[in-house]
């Protein structure tokens, strides 16, 4: 059998302007004005700037929605009547269904979850676009296959890394910050495995050596003195560490980046950390952002439930 290809063989012959133009209809990912926003993370094909963009350029921010989001009932294709046969009672209603928190209408087809109202009119604005279509080629039912297969960005077998760190690889921007690629969670994902290091963070303020302020700089330099003994791959990964540290010290974390609110959960937590870095302008180019509790099983309800619950703070947080 002849294998399949998926990964990373046509950056740079998709410019940002002819994708945003061509895309629309579907719920995988959402563009955000300068920013890209994917869910998951699936899209190892996408050249988003030019590669010689100076220091940093776009930077691509990744959402991974763990466990199986139902893309159907987050885009709904209300115009559809199979979606309701097949969907008798967890279809989303159409819009003009009286009575109903039906779909919100975006072309007379598809239409949004109710609860994803916020981002209706960035939608109109013409700053949304929706791509669908977009999934694995594998029909495995297991999530855990299928997140693998996702973060890798490849078929069965081969390439080992993430589609992220292979598109980190690909640029040439000269950029040599420490915080290029950071992982907002306890760990980094698979899709940033591969040749250029990421940094995993919870939170900004608390990323930093625990001890008096007064002995921090003679911690720090006592670890860089241990670690750099040998130049292998812990001293690279030690010497990341610290670098990352000593740029979190210089970001100000106290009030909202552009002094707009975030949504009091894991997930606006997550996104207010990222608008930090970002606004800081401390070199990041793919930040990502894993959300879970999307395998709902027969607790997914319809406009209502805990799907919707889980939709509703995805569009306050974007």
């Amino acid at each position: 059998m002849k294998k399949l290809v998926t990964h990373c063989e046509e950056y740079g012959r998709l410019s940002r302007r002819s994708f945003l133009s061509g895309s629309l209809v579907s719920a995988s990912a959402f563009i955000l004005g300068n920013a890209i926003v994917s869910l998951p993370s699936w899209l190892p094909r996408v050249s988003l700037a030019d590669p010689h963009v100076g220091p940093r350029g776009d930077t691509l921010v990744v959402v991974f929605l763990r466990g199986g989001a139902d893309g159907l009932n987050i885009i709904v294709p209300h115009g559809d009547d199979e979606y309701y046969r097949r969907r008798p009672t967890i279809g989303i209603p159409r819009p003009d269904q009286a009575g109903a928190d039906g779909a919100l209408d975006l072309d007379g087809f598809f239409g949004l979850h109710p609860t994803l109202a916020p981002l209706l009119e960035i939608y109109q604005a013409g700053d949304l676009g929706i791509v669908h279509a977009t999934g694995s080629p594998d029909e495995t039912r297991s999530h855990f296959e299928a997140q693998d297969l996702m973060e890798r960005g490849a078929s069965e077998g081969g390439d080992y890394s993430g589609w992220l760190a292979r598109h980190l690889t690909s640029l040439d921007t000269g950029n040599g910050s420490a915080l290029r690629a950071i992982g907002v969670g306890d760990m980094l994902p698979a899709a940033l495995t591969g040749a250029i290091s990421g940094t995993a963070l919870k939170s900004i303020a608390e990323y930093h050596l625990e001890g008096r302020d007064e002995r921090i700089g003679e911690m720090q330099a006592l670890l860089a003195a241990f670690y750099n003994e040998k130049d292998d791959l812990l001293a690279a990964a030690a010497n990341q560490t610290l670098a990352s540290m000593e740029i979190m010290t210089s970001i100000d974390t106290g009030r909202p980046p552009a002094g707009r609110p975030y949504p009091q959960n894991d997930f606006g937590n997550a996104m207010q950390t990222v608008a930090h870095l970002l606004h800081a302008d401390v070199g990041v180019e793919v930040a990502t952002i894993d959300v879970g509790g999307w395998d709902t099983h027969v607790a997914q309800g319809s406009s209502e439930g805990q799907m919707a619950n889980n939709i509703g703070q995805l569009g306050e947080g974007l």
